[in-house]
Parts: structure tokens; C-alpha cells; sequence
């Protein structure tokens, strides 16, 4: 049975919430307090999290910014009561799989949960370790070099690079990007996508200006070359 983690302070919604995932066998665990549901989040294992962006003790962006940054790889679903982009995007950028605007519809958040879980379990042959020119990356222990020198990247950058080079020489849109990597289907922006190739690029390729190993593809998207 799956193992779901509701952050939500909102007792209404979770007991909404837990009702209805109960319906579709799933377990669910809770917590109205975010420094204490980031901790839950760190210690147990789930398939997946519900996290309220604005909850006591810590908020949503910070837990999801923390647990990516410890290497907790535990799909989240961002529920938040803001409806601008910018929001939107920050959650996507932080390290979030989706997120719903309250009020939401639980039958749709249900079918996104779901999707969620079926992208989880697609079976790819997994790189543990990459080496190309003078970097090396350990996915696993989530360490990377270039040279001598210790790169510093985050758990997202570790997740997109690796993408990449799973499918070396492939041409990936910026559509599917955001699709795949941070589980998102009705792109708001393909900014969050260009951002983070020109953060990768500042790191792994010797000349960022003139990539050799993360190439664009000009009107159709990028791909990776070692």
C-alpha cells in the first residue's frame, strides 16, 4: 500500500484529504506542522507528499527546499492557496513534482497523485556514475567534480543532468523537461527549464558560452554529448 504524507494545517482538508485517499488504498499519514512534518518527511518512508506552502513552525518552500537539498528524492505535490506564476514556478524550482491552487478538485488531485506514482515506477536503465572531459558525478552519493575542484549542485540539477545523460544524444523539448523531470503537464514556462541549462553549463562545461556537452538544439531543445 502506498504511503502518503499530508503537511497541511487545515484540519478540514486533511480530513477530506485522508478520507478520500483511503478510498483509493492509500495510507495516509499527517502532520499541521511544518518543522514537524519536514522531519517525519527526512526519517519515514513514503511514495508521496501533500505539502501546504503556508504552515506553522516552517513553510512549504523551505521543506521542500530542505528535504531535495538532504538528497529525499520523495515525489511532492505543492498545494497552495496562490494563484500567481511566480509562486508557481518557485515551488517547480525548488525541487516540487506538481502543484494544485486551493480550492482544488480531489478527484483531479487524486488522478495527479496517481500520475505522479506511474512516472515514479517507469523502469530506466539508472546511471549511478557519469565521467565525460574532466567531470565526474557519483548520482548516488549526489558528488560532483570537475577537475580538482568540488561542484556544488543541487539535488534538481543532480536529477536533470542525469535525465540527460540516461538518454545521451537524445533531442529532449523543454515541454518534456518539465513533464519528466519536474512533473509538471501544463507548462507555465519554459524559463525554469533555460535557467537551470545555464546553471549546468556554468559548472560542467569549460567554456558556458560554447557548450561542448550540453548542446542546444535549436527550435526543438537540448541535448547532452559526453
Amino acid at each position: 500500500m502506498n504511503r502518503i504524507l499530508v503537511i497541511e494545517d487545515d484540519k478540514a482538508i486533511v480530513r477530506g484529504l485522508a478520507d478520500n485517499l483511503k478510498k483509493e488504498n492509500f495510507e495516509v499519514h499527517s502532520s499541521n506542522n511544518g518543522a514537524q512534518g519536514y522531519e517525519l518527511a527526512k526519517k519515514e518512508k513514503f511514495e508521496l507528499i501533500l505539502l501546504d506552502v503556508k504552515l506553522p513552525g516552517m513553510n512549504g518552500y523551505d521543506i521542500c527546499k530542505n528535504l531535495r537539498a538532504g538528497g529525499v528524492q520523495t515525489p511532492i505535490l505543492i498545494l497552495t492557496v496562490k494563484g500567481e506564476e511566480l509562486d508557481k514556478v518557485l515551488g517547480l524550482e525548488l525541487g516540487a513534482d506538481d502543484y494544485m491552487t486551493k480550492p482544488f478538485s480531489v478527484r483531479e488531485l487524486v488522478a495527479r497523485i496517481h500520475a505522479i506514482l506511474r512516472r515514479q515506477s517507469v523502469v530506466v536503465t539508472e546511471l549511478t556514475e557519469l565521467a565525460f572531459s574532466d567531470v565526474y558525478v557519483d548520482f548516488k552519493k549526489q558528488e560532483a567534480t570537475k577537475g580538482k575542484k568540488e561542484l556544488k549542485m543541487s539535488a534538481k540539477e543532480f536529477h536533470l543532468l542525469k535525465y540527460f545523460a540516461e538518454r545521451e544524444g537524445e533531442v529532449i523539448t523543454r515541454d518534456k523537461l518539465l513533464s519528466d523531470v519536474w512533473g509538471y503537464e501544463a507548462t507555465p514556462t519554459t524559463r525554469t527549464v533555460d535557467n537551470y541549462i545555464l546553471a549546468l553549463r556554468k559548472k560542467i562545461e569549460s567554456d558556458p558560452a560554447d557548450p561542448r556537452h550540453l548542446i542546444t538544439v535549436h527550435t526543438a531543445g537540448y541535448k547532452f554529448q559526453r
